[in-house]
């Protein structure tokens, strides 16, 4: 996956379980993305994902995300 094919996805796939079920994961707050961080991300992609957007997130970045919602 390229850079630019990474940072949408980030921004197009929604979280599909949970409390904030069907939000896209750069709308996620910080503070969920945390708390997994601590607990353990899910398995595969979607925990990448959730992974790349807390750093994101972190560096204040998730900004220049969100313009790349479909």
């Amino acid at each position: 996956m390229t850079p630019q094919e990474h940072l949408l996805k980030i921004a197009n796939t929604a979280m599909p379980f949970g409390k904030y079920q069907g939000k896209m994961l750069v709308d996620l707050p910080e503070e969920y993305l945390l708390w997994f961080d601590k607990k353990g991300f899910p398995q595969g992609q979607l925990g990448m994902l959730m992974r790349s957007c807390l750093e994101l997130k972190v560096e204040g970045l998730d900004e220049l995300i969100k313009p790349l919602k479909k």
